[in-house]
This record gives C-alpha cells, structure tokens and sequence, in this order.
C-alpha cells in the first residue's frame, strides 16, 4: 500500500534475530550516583542483571526504575560474585561491567557487529581510566585491555581475592579484539583511592604467599624503580601530565607495598618457626 516507508528504531535493529542476544551483568554496592551512566550506556542490551550486595543508598530502587533485574547476593569476593552473577543471566552471552564503567559508542557498535557474526568466544576491548578529572590514554592507564564480552560456556570469573580475571577454556579460541573504549568513570578522592590500593596489596600479598611465592629484598627495592620505568618512561605516562605521574607514583608504590608485605608474612612466618 501507499504511505511513507517504515523507520526502524536503533532499538528495533538491536534486537533482529540474527544478532545473539546479550545479558550485561553488573555487580554493585552503593553505586547509585555511578549507575545510571552505566545503564545508559547498555541500553542496547537484551537483559541488564544487577548484583548487589547490600546498598543503602537506593540503587537496587534506582536499578529496577530502569528496567533491571536486581538480585541480592551477600558478598563473596571480586571474582567469585562476578562469576555468581554470570551464572545468573538469562542469555548464554555476557558483558560484565563494573558501575562506574560505560560503554562508549564505538565499542557499542562494535558488540553489537561481533554478536550479530561472532567470530570468536571471547572479546577484549581497551579500557579507558579517568584518574584526577583526566582520561588517561598512556602508562598504565591506557589500554589496559579488558577482557569482558564472552560466552558463558567457555570462560569463567577466576577465584582472585583481587585483580580477578576471566579464564578461557581450551576450547575457547582465540580472544578477539573489539574497537571502541570502555570508559572507567572513577570519581574517587585520593584519600580513598590509596586506602582501596593499600586493601588490595594487602589480599595480593597474602594470596602470594598462600601460593608459596616469595619476595626476595632485591624484589622489593627494585619492584618500584622497573614498574616506574615501564609505565612513565617506556610506554610514556608523561604525557599525561601530573594526573599521570601521580597515577604511575602510586603504582610504583603499590608494587612496593605488595612485595614488602609478602616480605613480612615470610619473616612472621620464619619466627613462628623458629620458636617451636
């Protein structure tokens, strides 16, 4: 019949049968001020799952009004409520994100080319950190690639108490890798962001030791001086300016922090032994 042709809607085009469909799952805890940047960014999506783990702050309140499926789950580590909230999604592929993270345009189209002909069982993207009101784009800021698109069936969240990460099975293939950033939107204070790196040196070192790794003196003096080399010099954090120099310093002291507290365990460890 006559008439002007039909529109089709973004959305509409999103959701045509050839294009897997995806579940974002998102773990969160008194993250209402990041997340609705976070589900603007996802839209896209078949299902947005949100894990929470106890807010106070009305995100669950906030995560329903928008559409999300909230479920509670106590907390149980980074990578082990990551992976609880993989198992709970509704499709076989997922995307997990963090609440102050959001995908950028480009990475969207570039999920969404990747599921309507999936090439690969897993993807990578670069990820993109705003550090002291910058987006830093080198050292270690930048890319820092992420591995967060995948189908269920052949990766999980490994047990990490920190720097958790998603394991491959054999099966899996090859990772690919998407254009596009994923934007870490981190608005924390210093103050906050160094008693949250002093937490993890802390769950890193005694995860290390548990694993019967050690840390000679040597480690620890130099760890500091080969990290700062690396990332201010080599791969150019001085072009970041002081938000990247600040960035690299607390890095550098981080893996400091990390081998020195192995170092104590060990040396605790050598006296509780000498003392029976």
């Amino acid at each position: 019949m006559g008439g002007a042709p039909a529109v089709l809607s973004p959305a509409s085009l999103f959701n045509v049968p050839t294009i897997m469909p995806l579940s974002v799952v998102i773990i969160t805890l008194n993250a209402a001020a990041q997340l609705p940047a976070c589900l603007d960014s996802v839209d896209f999506a078949d299902e947005v799952l949100v894990v929470d783990s106890g807010s106070s702050d009305g995100t669950v309140e906030l995560a329903r009004a928008r559409g999300a499926r909230v479920i509670h789950q106590d907390w149980l580590g980074f990578g082990p409520q990551k992976q609880f909230a993989v198992e709970q999604a509704a499709h076989d592929w997922v995307l997990c994100l963090d609440a102050d993270e959001r995908v950028s345009a480009t990475l969207q189209a570039s999920i969404v080319a990747a599921l309507a002909a999936p090439g690969a069982k897993a993807y990578r993207f670069a990820r993109c950190n705003r550090f002291l009101g910058r987006y830093l784009r080198h050292g270690e800021g930048y890319p820092d690639w992420s591995l967060r698109l995948f189908q269920r069936g052949h990766g999980r969240w490994s047990d990490d108490a920190v720097h958790e990460k998603v394991v491959l099975d054999p099966a899996a293939g090859a990772v690919a890798t998407l254009a596009g950033d994923l934007m870490h939107d981190s608005a924390e204070s210093i103050a906050a962001y160094l008693t949250k790196q002093n937490c993890y040196t802390s769950l890193a070192a005694e995860a290390a030791a548990a694993a019967g790794k050690r840390a000679s003196a040597v480690r620890v003096v130099l760890s500091p001086l080969v990290r700062f080399i690396k990332f201010y010099v080599v791969r150019r954090g001085f072009l970041d300016g002081l938000p990247g120099f600040i960035h690299v310093a607390i890095g550098c002291f981080n893996s400091f922090a990390k081998y020195a507290k192995m170092r104590e365990i060990q040396l605790r460890a050598a006296a509780m032994g000498a003392k029976r």
